[in-house]
Formats: structure tokens, sequence, C-alpha cells
């Protein structure tokens, strides 16, 4: 799939944008793709959708043998307008409200600033996931005076711009309105007002807090910002930006897209970038919140703690940007493992498919991947399986992967990845899965339950099965027997595998019994039924 020839014919929605940013942008020496968010909390799952929309659009471009760069801006100089739930002493912070978030301290005392906590959080998990972007802090550009230029800019065509916002307002922008703020250097905040520009570089404004004036050099000052709705189309043009996707509101008709789009065409004089709108992420099974400024969140190092990177990379990319799905905690993370699973098997041929089909699913399986495409076929566990396996050996990861057949020939790469969804797995049983699926195995030394004649007999029964016979059965005949057992004893099969799971595991149900015992092992199996059976072993 590597090749412009085959990718052109891809239907896969990144090489489909891929092939439109080279056809509207032209030939180019490089790409850029870009994207970006304010640091004002936690970065969750959802503002993720952003970012690896990108990520996967970059790499499609590359895979056409286009060079193509990531920018991803920390809009760390916008203002720090509320305080978020989940920080220590938030009523502390009250006192920073409407400083620049670079300016406002790091609540846990490890970063230089609350911005600065909330970036290395991302950034230290991206390189898992295989996102490794060129990072631009908004701050440092602006404190820099970077952008003195398109600031200057803005201010002369600060008419067209008003007519341009008024265009989508019911209510028109006042005469004295400006396409700027202020940060103070008298209070720290923006609540500042502008009083004159004299057509150049000064600027002239009044702390509202304070009541003092004082003129500024946009050539050297870093305290003056444009407003966002200016700010983006500005920076579209500082960068050359390709492709930038954003979310169905700022694509909303008149939105700030929309804004963006006809101030960078007239002011700035630079082609918008491709774009498209991508759509929300719920989370099922987690309480479904995700908001930022409220500290109810799920971050990207969440969901990392129950998917390993592979299977979250493919969860986007086999979804199309503009289709709303859930991020499960529940038991659906049982079956989005074994749809990551099936789609590799696909694409290494150990699945038949038809070839529409193959070719689908074999492209999202190589942007599924952190780095490069494995060179054969991983040895899979089953997630299911991993997880009653875990909990057979109490967590003992490596235990599992060792007593699983062909783990001993592995490469290390995918023993590594194996270990990492044994993590997931244990993280996922002991903070989100259902309770009927969670079981600690019996040792066989506890006081035997209180069973009627005929079941004891049938679990003396099955102790013999197992005992004379585990070795040559299979999951299915292994069913049947149990089967068998239950009406040679004139008991209700359901009824038969309660008071087997009680056995085992102290609950009414537990995992599929045949496969359940076949893996616990003739050993393991007698040794917990033992207080069951008789001295003679009948």
């Amino acid at each position: 799939m590597s090749n412009t020839s085959s990718l052109d014919q891809s239907t896969h929605w990144a090489d489909i944008h891929a092939a439109r940013i080279v056809r509207e942008r032209g030939p180019k020496p490089h790409y850029t793709c870009a994207s970006g968010i304010t640091p004002s909390g936690t970065i969750h799952i959802g503002n993720f959708r952003e970012i690896i929309s990108v990520d996967l659009v970059a790499r499609a471009l590359r895979d056409r043998g286009e060079t193509a760069r990531f920018i991803y801006s920390w809009d760390d100089y916008d203002v720090f307008r509320k305080v978020p739930g989940n920080i220590p002493d938030a009523e502390q912070f009250t006192r920073y409200l409407r400083w620049p978030i670079v300016r406002v301290p790091d609540p846990w005392h490890k970063q230089s600033s609350y911005a600065r906590a909330n970036e290395v959080e991302l950034e230290s998990v991206l390189p898992e996931l295989g996102v490794r972007p060129h990072y631009i802090y908004q701050a440092e550009q602006y404190q820099n005076s970077v952008y003195a230029d398109g600031i200057r800019t803005a201010l002369e065509q600060r008419e067209t711009i008003r007519g341009l916002l008024n265009q989508h307002r019911t209510q028109p922008l006042p005469q004295h309105w400006w396409p700027i703020s202020v940060f103070s250097s008298f209070s720290g905040k923006d609540t500042t007002t502008v009083i004159d520009w004299d057509g150049q570089w000064s600027v002239r404004y009044r702390c509202d807090e304070t009541g003092n004036e004082e003129a500024l050099d946009l050539r050297t000052t870093g305290a003056v910002k444009l407003l966002w709705r200016i700010d983006w189309p500005m920076r579209w043009k500082h960068e050359d930006v390709d492709f930038e996707p954003a979310g169905k509101e700022h694509h909303s008709a008149g939105g700030s897209f929309d804004t963006a789009r006809t101030i960078a065409e007239q002011v700035y004089h630079q082609q918008p970038p491709v774009t498209f709108k991508y759509d929300f992420i719920s989370i099922k099974g987690s309480g479904g919140k995700i908001s930022s400024s409220s500290g109810e969140v799920v971050s990207v190092r969440d969901v990392l703690e129950v998917y390993q990177p592979e299977v979250v990379r493919h969860l986007f990319a086999g979804t199309r940007p503009n289709a709303e799905f859930a991020i499960s905690f529940d038991l659906d993370v049982i079956k989005i493992y074994e749809d990551y699973d099936k789609c590799e098997r696909i694409y290494f041929g150990l699945e038949d498919v038809g070839e529409k089909r193959r070719l689908k699913e074999a492209r999202i399986y190589e942007l599924s991947q952190v780095d490069s495409v494995p060179a054969q076929a991983p040895l899979q566990i089953p997630f299911r399986h991993f997880c009653n396996l875990l909990q057979i050996s109490a967590g003992d990861i490596d235990r599992v992967i060792d007593a699983f057949p062909g783990t001993e020939s592995m490469v290390i790469a995918d023993r590594e990845r194996l270990r990492r969804r044994g993590a997931c797995g244990w993280n996922w049983i002991h903070h989100h899965a259902p309770q009927d699926f969670r079981f600690t195995l019996k040792s066989g030394s506890e006081p035997p339950l209180a069973l009627g004649n005929a079941e004891r007999a049938a679990v003396a029964a099955l102790a013999d099965e197992v005992r004379a016979r585990l070795d040559v059965h299979d999951e299915k005949s292994l069913a049947q027997a149990i089967y068998d057992i239950a009406a040679a004893h004139q008991i209700e099969a359901r009824e038969f595998f309660r008071v087997m799971y009680q056995v085992l595991v102290g609950k009414d149900q537990g995992p599929r019994l045949a496969g359940f015992l076949i893996t616990l092992g003739s050993e393991r199996v007698l040794q917990i039924l033992r207080s069951y059976q008789t001295e003679d072993g009948s």
C-alpha cells in the first residue's frame, strides 16, 4: 500500500485527504499539517481526536513520498478563565484569573507553570502512540515579538476585519473595537482598554485595574496579542499551513473557521488550509464526562491504561472523523481488541476475506502501527483469554506469556507488545471490568461447599473425567461431557454450571467452563476439587 499509485486508489479517509492536499495546494517542498489547543486543563481523549487525525494525514502524505511536518501549537498565552476543579487548593487560584496561562504557577509544583504541567503530560505520552509533532509555544512566539508584522497587519486592516466579523454577528462590534488584547504590565491581567494606535508600531492602552496608561512598541513588547479569531488565520500565514481539521462546533455556518478563512484570504492574502470537521467522542463505562474546564476528564494516559497503543490508533484509523463514537471501558473493550486482532490477521493473510475488505483492513492496520509494520504476524493472545489467564495467575504477566504455546520463539518486540497487552488487561480487570467478569481462583484449601448428594456426585464425576481424559479433550468435547454428567445425575445443566463456578471461583458465573478447565490443567483442577471427592477418588 505504500506507493503513490496504490494510495491513489485507497478509500481510507487519511489517503483521500492527503491526495486532496497535494491536488489543492500544488507541488511543494513540504506540506505543513497543524493542530493545537489551549493547555487550560488536562488534554483529554476528545482533544486527541484532532491530534491523531493530523498525524494520520501527515503519515498518508509521507506514504505518498511527500515531505510533511506536523506542528502542534500550545496556545499557552491564552487567558486563564476558569479554575478547574481537579487542582489542589483551587480557591487559591482565583487570584490568577485573567492572567496568561503560562504565568499561572503549577498547582503540583513540578513544572514552571500550570500551562507547562498540562503540556508535559501530553508531550510525555504521545511518543507511545507514535505521534511526534514539532511543538510551537505561542507564549514564546508572542513574547519574542515574532508576530509583530502580523499584529500590525491586523491593526491596518482593522475595519476590514470588523466588517467580516460583523457579517456573522447579531450585534455589530463597536466602533472602538480593536483586534488585539493587551496584558497589563501593572496587573498582569488582560483587563485593559486599547486607547490608540499610531499607525505604525506603537499601541497605547489603559490598565482597568490600576488606571495606569502605557505605550508599547509591537517590535519589542510581548504584551500585545491578537484576538483568537484573527490569531488563527495570522498563524496560517506565518506557518504556511496546508492542512488543519477542526471540531464541528468550529465548522458551523458562520463559525470560527468561516471567519478565519475569510480573514486569511482578505487580510493576510493566504489560501486557507485544507480541512475537515470531526465529531465528538463520548465515554462509555467510565461516567461519560469529558471536560477540561471541570477537570472531570478521561486523559490519553487513562486510555492507554486499558488499550495498547496500536489498538488506540486502530480505533481512530478505523473510524471516519465525522462519525461520533465512544471510548469504552466496559465489556466492549474485549470486542475492540478482537477487532484489532482480526484486522492484523487479515493483513498477514491469516484470515480470508474479499479483496476489497482486505485492502481496507490492510491500510487501517498500517496506519494503526506505532512505527513500522511488524516483519511477520505477531503471536496473538486474545484479550478475553489473556484476562482469564491473568486472573488464574494472580496478575503474573510473564508467567502467562511463558506458558502460552509459541511464545518461546518470539522476537523481543512481540514479547513487549504482549506484556503491554497484559498490563492493560490487568488494569482493566481491576478498575473497569464488570464484577461478574472478575474472579479469584480458589486454592482447594477452603472448606467445601454444602452440596446435595447429586451435586456432590456430579462434581466428583467431573473430577474423574478431568483426571482420566482432560489431555484428550478439546473445548467442544469437554463441554459435551459436562452436559452428559449433569444429565446422568439429573441436574439441570444451568444449575451444574453454577455449582462448578461456585466450587472454582466462588461466584455464580465465570469464564466458559470447558475452556476454563482446559486452561487450568488437570493438576490445578483436581487440587481445587479434592475436597469434593471420596478418599478413593470416586
